[in-house]
């Protein structure tokens, strides 16, 4: 998904914009500040790094929208310090720093950007697939440390070469068919059925990849079942010239494992840019047993910190949070019913979050009849065991909204209801 090119929703909505307050976190891009900006939205706090738990919960005790990047943790116990809290913001592809099922219970739904940082992924892994295959981590080191040695021992072009990729999503895609420009012959492994791009074939099991690959690259989600994946049992199906690549989950490798792999040379080399454990800040100090092996990359968890990535994150991410705070629409959400809502300005826009359980509807329908508002147009949609209710009404009736609102909240089963505009 590329981010709109039309600019951001300019709406009304029921309180001033300048009251509705969005916490940036991470150093978010300035492009996510400047789209706010033009969308009306002036009370943004924006910090350039990580908070303590104290902090973030005196940071969002007032907050509507937080936007965070992949260190800040977003816990129940947080969420129950942030009672204003409409909706979160990840400012990249995953979502796993976030408590979904509380977030959903709570009836705030969770933004992120699936496809934004694609190339910027798979280009790096590309790279690192090059540099490896020609042993250019050792020889580096050997030339930092005066040493002049000229070899073609272990150096192989990639061409014609059998890359092997575990997890054929939006990534795995992109960098099959990037690999295959250059010569590469394609496979993957995938527990889902995909249709394959270009020339790139799929594999029937994980052990017949890793025996025939000569470079491994893993493109897996966070899940109890790709934890370890890569251990000492699925090391030794692989070829002791390949090199295995990670830009994916630090859990996804057993990292012992790895590191004894490649000191008994059963493997030629290494790329991990995602570890089980990584550093809060910038200034914490890093650990890990693949220091200072040779032929073997580590970077910081920077598959996606291109400049071109960030700043349509930013711009996804944004519109996303702009769009549901204007119109109510959640599509994309990935905890949360997904509905796609038309403006429509002339009615009163009234949104409705509850517990997915039998009557809700009828009860709320009740109120609107009781209090003689034609209704105009109603969505509705389920999900994770929550029911999200978007009703326009006319405003011809002269009762206050605002009355039917506070009538709405005390139908049982209810989370949140608000009048958007």
């Amino acid at each position: 998904m590329t981010p709109s090119t039309q600019g951001p929703i300019m709406s009304n909505t029921s309180f001033s914009k300048n009251k509705i307050r969005f916490v940036l976190l991470e150093g978010i891009h300035a492009s996510a500040s400047d789209y706010l900006k033009k969308a009306g939205y002036s009370n943004i706090t924006a910090l350039s790094h990580t908070l303590s738990t104290e902090e973030l919960q005196k940071e969002l005790k007032d907050a509507h929208f937080v936007g965070v990047r992949s260190r800040t943790q977003i816990t129940d116990t947080l969420l129950a310090s942030a009672p204003k809290l409409l909706s979160i913001g990840c400012f990249c592809i995953g979502t796993d720093q976030v408590d979904l099922q509380a977030t959903a219970k709570r009836g705030i739904p969770v933004f992120n950007a699936p496809y934004s940082n694609t190339r910027s992924v798979a280009e790096l892994v590309l790279a690192q697939a090059i540099f490896l295959s020609r042993s250019i981590p050792d020889k580096n080191n050997n030339m930092h440390a005066g040493i002049w040695k000229k070899s073609a021992v272990n150096a192989f072009e990639v061409r014609g070469k059998i890359l092997g990729i575990i997890g054929y999503g939006n990534i795995g895609m992109q960098l099959s068919v990037l690999a295959e420009a250059i010569g590469l012959t394609v496979c993957y492994y995938d527990i889902a059925t995909k249709l394959p791009l270009g020339n790139t074939t799929s594999k029937a099991s994980l052990k017949e990849l890793l025996n025939i690959s000569d470079i491994v690259s893993l493109h897996v989600p966070n899940h109890p079942s790709t934890h370890n994946l890569i251990n000492a049992e699925t090391l030794s199906y692989m070829k002791k010239t390949a090199v295995l690549i990670n830009a994916a989950r630090g859990m996804t490798i057993d990292i012992d494992a790895l590191a004894q792999a490649l000191k008994t040379q059963q493997l030629m080399g290494a790329a991990i840019d995602v570890f089980p454990e990584e550093p809060k800040t910038s200034e914490s100090t890093f650990q890990s047993p693949l220091q200072n092996l040779p032929n073997v990359i580590l970077t910081p968890h920077i598959g996606g910190s291109t400049q071109e990535a960030q700043e349509n994150i930013a711009i996804e991410v944004s519109e996303k949070l702009v769009t549901f705070c204007d119109n109510g629409s959640t599509l994309t959400s990935v905890n949360f019913p997904e509905v796609s809502l038309p403006d429509h300005p002339d009615n009163y826009r009234i949104l409705h979050i509850h517990d997915n359980t039998p009557g809700v509807l009828v009860q709320i329908n009740e109120l609107f009849s009781v209090n003689q508002f034609n209704v105009n147009a109603q969505f509705l949609q389920t999900k994770n065991g929550v029911g999200y209710v978007v009703t326009d009404v006319s405003k011809a009736n002269d009762t206050d909204i605002s009355l039917y609102v506070k009538q709405l909240n005390t139908i049982p089963g209810t989370i949140r209801a608000r009048l958007l505009y």
